[in-house]
């Protein structure tokens, strides 16, 4: 089950579970469509996975699996894109 990450990794901008500007890699690295579209250009810093629109998960169910709460952010933030 996808962890639904509350923030971008690279600017720490809130992305909350039913937001639409959430992108993650396979991995479920998190960065927000600014990010992820502009210095990162659609491939994950961590990975180099490709970075799609993360699904949302219907408000009914997270009353029974909540979205994370642990933020991550990386070390320099997007300019450490690889």
């Amino acid at each position: 089950m996808l962890a639904l990450r509350p923030n971008c990794e690279c600017c720490d901008t809130d992305l909350p579970a039913d937001s639409r500007d959430a992108m993650i890699c396979s991995f479920e690295c998190t960065f927000c469509a600014t990010c992820a579209g502009g210095v990162l250009g659609g491939r994950c810093p961590n990975c180099t996975g490709e970075l799609v629109r993360r699904p949302i998960r219907p408000a009914e169910k997270l009353m029974k699996n909540p979205a994370s709460t642990d933020r991550v952010v990386k070390a320099g933030g997007c300019g450490m894109a690889a």
